[in-house]
């Protein structure tokens, strides 16, 4: 099939990229390269750079489907600027639904986020049935993004799923983070390791959790990459569907820490901060829809996440001296 994929310079757009071309894929890589970086353009795909608003100027009748993993991904600087989160995280996805239905495309697999819910009443897993509301800017972008795509598959017939990610680390096929503002967990331990950092921070020590830290939902990338396939070939024609994905359980702060340090073999300096405002003690996703509907199931451990995640790091060490 004929794909285009939004984003594809980017961390799980690059995987996801690799393992359509894998399968066999024809893919097009629509990304403005504005926080993506070329030489993650899997070889074999297609680099259009160009802005998510003239995504019309690059579909044709022939293509089958998009996956959209381009747009604005951090929370404190959606609140800072939110017009810039609005004009490409709705606007821009307006812009590529339009173009899909006007070149005939039906189906789409859209990159969400867990940020749609946002602080969750209690600690138990979430559901896709639980309410949304989102606490910020960047969450109420996916959440709006979630609703339009209903509409269009109600409307004009598109097929839809949107995948709400919850934490997402590790590395595949010689892929994996590379932020210039890295606000996530993992990859931020992995820098105080190799002494990038003074220390690792730990936000919030009194949480009502086990070791008082907050838990979070670490997934693999390879395992999220391979949800992304198996919806791209369940969607329907009209329908929107929303999955969770995560692994069901949950990892506290000082758990993923200790994973750091056996797997590295080396310390991991870390201070305790207050807790941030607005950070729930534990965020699980409950992943019973995708295990029933996409015959989907998360098989990495957090141990070999964070493995792929540090092998991925000291290469890019090595590369760069």
């Amino acid at each position: 099939m004929k794909l285009l994929v939004t984003g594809g310079a980017g961390y799980i757009g690059s995987v996801v990229t690799a393992l359509l071309l894998d399968a066999g894929h024809e893919v097009t890589v629509l990304d403005d390269l504005s926080t993506g970086h070329r030489d993650a353009v899997p070889e074999g795909a297609h680099l259009v750079r160009a802005d998510l608003h003239d995504a019309a100027d690059v579909l044709d009748p022939d293509t089958g489907a998009i996956l959209h993993f381009a747009g604005k991904s951090l929370v404190g600087r959606s609140v800072e600027d939110p017009e810039e989160y609005w004009h490409t995280n709705v606007g821009g996805t307006l812009a590529l639904a339009r173009a899909a239905v006007r070149h005939g495309v039906r189906r789409m697999v859209f990159s969400s986020s867990a940020a749609a819910y946002g602080e969750p009443a209690s600690g138990a897993p979430l559901r896709e049935t639980d309410p949304a509301v989102p606490t910020n800017p960047y969450g109420a972008t996916k959440l709006a993004a979630d609703h339009l795509l209903a509409s269009w598959a109600r409307a004009y017939g598109l097929g839809a799923v949107s995948l709400r990610y919850f934490n997402v680390a590790g590395a595949h096929l010689g892929f994996g983070e590379r932020h210039a503002t890295e606000t996530h967990l993992v990859p931020n331990l992995l820098k105080a390791a190799a002494g990038q950092d003074e220390y690792a921070r730990v936000f919030g020590t009194d949480y009502p959790t086990e070791d008082g830290t907050a838990v979070r939902d670490y997934l693999h990338v390879a395992d999220l990459a391979d949800a992304h396939l198996r919806a791209l070939d369940a969607v329907g024609p009209g329908t929107h569907r929303v999955y969770n994905l995560g692994t069901g359980g949950g990892s506290s702060v000082r758990e993923v820490i200790d994973t750091v340090r056996k797997v590295t073999g080396r310390e991991v300096p870390a201070e305790d901060r207050p807790r941030r405002a607005g950070d729930p003690a534990v965020l699980v996703a409950a992943n019973d829809r995708a295990r029933e509907e996409l015959g989907w199931r998360p098989e990495r451990t957090l141990e070999e996440t964070v493995t792929d995640a540090w092998e991925f790091f000291l290469a890019g060490e090595a590369e760069h001296g």
